[in-house]
Order: C-alpha cells, then structure tokens, then sequence
C-alpha cells in the first residue's frame, strides 16, 4: 500500500526541484523528506528522482508515478473536504424508528427543532410496531428508537422521556362521569381499541385490575381510524392524549379515567451506538418535550 506522506514529498520534490524546498513546503527536515522519498523508491523498486546539475528531476518511472500521485493526493483532499461538515456536524443522516402516534403528533415537532439547528441533517422516520423497531435497531439498521415502553433488549439503552395520558373519548356531547369513568362505567358501551403493542396492553391491565376484561366491538392498527370513527358516533374509546391534542374540542369528548391511566414513552439505542451531533441533537430536542 502506498503511504501518502511519500507520495506527497515526492510531489513537492519534484515540484520545487529540491529536497530542502521541499521540507520547508511540508515543514519537515531535509534529511526527513529525503527519506520519505528513498523509502517510496524502495517500496516501488525503481529511482523516482535525478539529480540533473543543482535541481532534482523526476527520472523516467517518477515522470509516470507523478501523474497517478497528483491524482490521488487530489482524491484523497477532495475525501477530506467531503469529511469535513460530518466533523462539523452540519450534515449528516439520522433513521429513526417509531409508532404512528408519535410519528404524527410528537416526531414533527422534534425534527422541526433540529432542521433549524443543523438544515443539512437528513432524518429518516419509518413506522412500525414495537417489536420490529427495536430488532431494526439491535441489527443497527434504525440509530433511534421513539417506542411506547417497555422495551427490552440485552444491547440496548433505554431512556423514557414523556409521559402521555390516555383518556376516555367519547361522540361530542357525550356524557361522562364527573372525575373520569371507572372501568366499569365502559361495560354496555360500543369500545373501539388500538390494536397490539404496549399501548393496548396498557389499557388492557387498567381494566385487567378493576376485574373487568372487556371484549371490544372493534379494533383497528391505526390510532387516527379509531378517533375519526368515534368522532363518527360509532363508539368509545381509550386514546393517547398526544393525539387528541389538536382536534378533540371539535368533534370528540375527552375526559382522564379514574384511576389515570399514563404511559410511557421512551427512547431506544444501542449501548455502543456512536453519538454523532445529529444524533445527539434529535436527542437533546425529544428531551425538551419531557414532561
């Protein structure tokens, strides 16, 4: 393999015609780029330089070497200048995997933050369940995770970083029990739930502990189905506040449940995920929403 200092104080050898230029150029030693120069002889096999009176020439092979040595000193700056906004940080690339929830209704917000402090970040969101976002991550195809938790993995760190409470959410003008219903105040009522992941298992347990386990009318994958079907008339439900923030004095009513019923959000990475400044900056902005 070639090394690039030789191949640089041969270039300026030549360039200068002198081995004491040459040094003051890359501020080395005369008897440093003489060696430089003799080494890349030796590794190459043949003289790259003559001495014609005072000056120092390239010989014929060197005359050959030096069309490829400016070539490659000229792509190995061009790769460094490439490098240069990653070390600075103002570009780079961050894939985030997430819930549709978030996704919609918190991701924006975070990813909004961040574009204003670093516009040349690209960020990849992709949406999915829980279980195949963190297998993404583990296999290092995902750099962050925003996931209803629990999440558990042997190679991976957890932070939670927002609270969100679920709420009962009923037809406008609906009504509902002062305090928040109980979970038995749902038994005659048409109930529309989310379907999987830890955000029904949560609403699942909540009416698990009133000895309650209700048998929805309807479940769909979609949060955002379920609130336009209530809306609709067509039933209840338990939905996170985080999507009803927006819209739900229009056409829903919302109300906490008694007891309130929360869960949590969290962030997901590998333990040995390298921390770039992108990603620490979509970081630091997810943090700015803990509650």
């Amino acid at each position: 393999m070639l090394n690039l200092d030789q191949l640089a104080a041969f270039v300026s050898v030549v360039d200068l015609g002198s081995f004491t230029a040459a040094a003051d150029r890359v501020g080395l030693t005369q008897p440093a780029v003489s060696l430089q120069v003799k080494l890349l002889e030796q590794r190459l096999g043949v003289r790259l330089i003559e001495r014609v009176g005072r000056r120092a020439q390239p010989s014929p092979a060197g005359v050959e070497l030096l069309l490829h040595a400016r070539r490659i000193l000229e792509d190995c700056s061009a790769a460094q200048d490439a490098m240069l906004p990653y070390r600075e940080g103002s570009i780079g690339r961050v894939r985030i995997g997430s819930g549709g929830t978030a996704s919609i209704h918190l991701l924006p917000r975070a990813i909004a933050a961040v574009k204003k402090r670093m516009p040349g970040l690209e960020i990849i969101v992709r949406i999915g369940n829980t279980d195949e976002i963190l297998r993404d991550l583990e296999a290092n195809a995902l750099d962050l995770a925003v996931v209803v938790l629990p999440a558990a993995g042997r190679s991976l760190e957890v932070e939670p970083f927002y609270e969100d409470e679920l709420l009962a959410v009923a037809p406008k003008g609906s009504q509902i029990p002062e305090g928040g219903p109980e979970a038995g105040f749902f038994s005659d009522k048409t109930l529309m739930l989310y379907e999987g992941g830890n955000t029904r298992r949560t609403i699942d347990d909540w009416f698990a502990s009133a000895g309650i386990r209700l048998k929805p009318a309807m479940e769909f994958g979609s949060v955002e189905a379920v609130k336009e079907l209530v809306a609709a008339g067509l039933g209840w439900s338990l939905l996170p506040e985080l999507a009803l923030q927006r819209d739900r004095a229009d056409y829903l009513t919302t109300s906490p449940l008694k007891p309130r019923l929360v869960r949590q959000l969290g962030m997901v990475m590998r333990r040995d995920k390298h921390l770039t400044k992108g990603l620490r900056e979509v970081i630091n902005c997810l943090r700015e929403f803990r509650i």
